[in-house]
């Protein structure tokens, strides 16, 4: 068998080697993956798919999207990271459904809907992620998640280079979850929106952003860090456990939400990770509550990441 290198050479796929994680993730820290591929088709991805199968010594691989709900060690990747491109972030509608492209930005795609006098989305304007992302983990905010527009998806397995369509209900979405596995890439989206009302649709867009920068803080951040047990906020526990400002090193418990870590320019990864863990136990000591990360974590020890 061939190595995954000189199956890449014959590829037509553009792998770097050596690129940094930081720009690529909104905390901008972390170190490098040892193979990085921006693709534009499914012909790309299946191509990337079929080389990873081939090779005598199969990489991990690790799905980027916008990096918004991603920790990468300090110590980097050792594997074959892939972030999707333009070509596909295209949305189209038909009718009151509307498709979208696994890299299309939620922002966009939330602002396009209401342009075209659709609702149900406008909850994903302050969420700054992909359509791929979103599916993956059901992301959601403002009472709502994909899974209440979400009708099925069009999927690339990075593992084997096939491609394959699934129904919404085949997901199995829950809680900031799916039945979708790391090396799964989600290519495109069919959301179910219903007719709406463009001028209040636009003003819905405007409360949502407003207090999105009124409660949460900017800065280098990727957004919620732990998931909400149920019945209780983790930000209240966090808050009730004294670490709001809590710092090791160059990460931060925000003062303004308690549920945010922001790391400093020029940080690292793995002081954002050990603030985690200690977050983790004071609040389990406070309350006996024991958290869960929503941020994906790749590269640390007691953690899992990328897919085999």
């Amino acid at each position: 068998m061939k190595s995954f290198e000189e199956l890449i050479a014959v590829s037509g796929v553009e792998v770097r080697s050596a690129v940094s994680m930081a720009a690529l993730c909104t905390y901008r820290v972390g170190g490098s993956a040892r193979w990085f591929a921006s693709v534009d088709s499914e012909a790309e991805l299946r191509a990337l798919g079929e080389a990873v199968a081939g090779a005598a010594e199969p990489p991990a691989v690790l799905v980027v999207g916008r990096g918004s709900n991603l920790l990468v060690s300090d110590s980097g990747f050792e594997g074959l990271a892939v972030q999707l491109g333009d070509g596909l972030a295209r949305i189209s509608t038909d009718g009151h459904t509307m498709t979208a492209g696994g890299a299309a930005s939620l922002p966009v795609v939330a602002r396009r809907s209401v342009a075209e006098s659709l609702s149900g989305f406008e909850w994903a304007v302050g969420v700054p992620g992909t359509i791929g992302g979103a599916v993956r983990m059901n992301a959601g905010g403002h009472g709502s998640d994909m899974s209440e527009v979400l009708v099925g998806v069009r999927v690339v397995d990075l593992r084997t280079g096939e491609t394959r369509e699934v129904d919404a209900a085949a997901l199995e979405l829950s809680y900031r979850s799916s039945a979708l596995d790391a090396h799964e890439v989600v290519t495109s989206a069919d959301l179910a929106l219903v007719p709406g009302d463009r001028e209040r649709g636009e003003a819905l867009l405007a409360d949502i952003v407003r207090w999105r920068r009124e409660n949460q803080p900017g800065g280098h951040n990727a957004g919620s860090v732990f998931t909400n047990p149920a019945g209780d906020s983790a930000g209240r526990l966090i808050d009730e456990a004294g670490c709001k400002g809590l710092r090791i090193g160059s990460a931060e418990v925000s003062p303004k939400h308690a549920n945010f870590i922001q790391a400093d320019e020029g940080g690292s990864a793995d002081d954002v990770h050990a603030l985690m863990h200690e977050v983790i136990r004071r609040v389990r000591h406070t309350s006996g509550v024991e958290l869960h990360a929503e941020t994906r974590l790749v590269g640390f020890d007691r953690d899992a990441g990328a897919s085999r």
